[in-house]
């Protein structure tokens, strides 16, 4: 894995030398180097290790994941500010399963640093409320819950949505019921 500012540095020495070929009439050589060259600038923007573990979490490969994310060793500086919020984000759906507390504090992380793609902030934020609804912060859940249905346009969480919510409201019940309870036998 290379530095973000040393792929920058890449492209530009490769695009400098596929001027070069331009410039010595080496047409197809210069094609052949600018496309290179984007593969470095496509992978300022994506980063590989972050893809690599993508592959792995469609897989359900949770280890494999944690592999190639252990990888990336610093990645305040390897990083651009997106990929910082995928980072976290794909840290906290693996630590979803075994430990909320921690699950949390990654997805709070990739919600400051900011996620590409409206449904994975939507996802982020449907998992935070679920982590506040069951710390019983309803509250809080109900506000989550409604920013991940704003930023979910292509009603793909809808479902798990809709879930949430029945299950909120299943919670809410048993108190209505066990308070007017208390309230007839008076």
């Amino acid at each position: 894995m290379f530095n973000k500012n040393i792929k920058l540095v890449l492209a530009g020495l490769i695009i400098g030398y596929a001027v070069y070929q331009f410039t010595e009439n080496n047409i197809g050589n210069g094609i052949s180097l600018i496309l290179l060259s984007l593969v470095f600038i496509f992978l300022y923007f994506k980063n590989e290790m972050i893809l690599l573990a993508f592959l792995r979490l469609r897989k359900q490969d949770f280890d494999g994941a944690k592999k190639w994310l252990d990888k990336i060793k610093n990645p305040s500086s390897a990083l651009v500010k997106k990929q910082q919020g995928y980072y976290n984000f794909l840290h906290g759906i693996m630590v979803s399963q075994t430990n909320m507390n921690e699950a949390e504090k990654y997805f709070k992380r990739s919600v400051e640093f900011g996620l590409s793609m409206d449904h994975d902030l939507a996802m982020a934020k449907l998992n935070l409320a679920g982590i506040a609804f069951s710390k019983r912060r309803p509250q809080e859940a109900k506000r989550l819950l409604a920013e991940a249905k704003t930023l979910d346009k292509r009603n793909i969480l809808t479902d798990q949505i809709k879930m949430m919510q029945d299950s909120m409201k299943r919670a809410n019940i048993p108190n209505q019921h066990y308070g007017n309870r208390q309230m007839r036998r008076r």
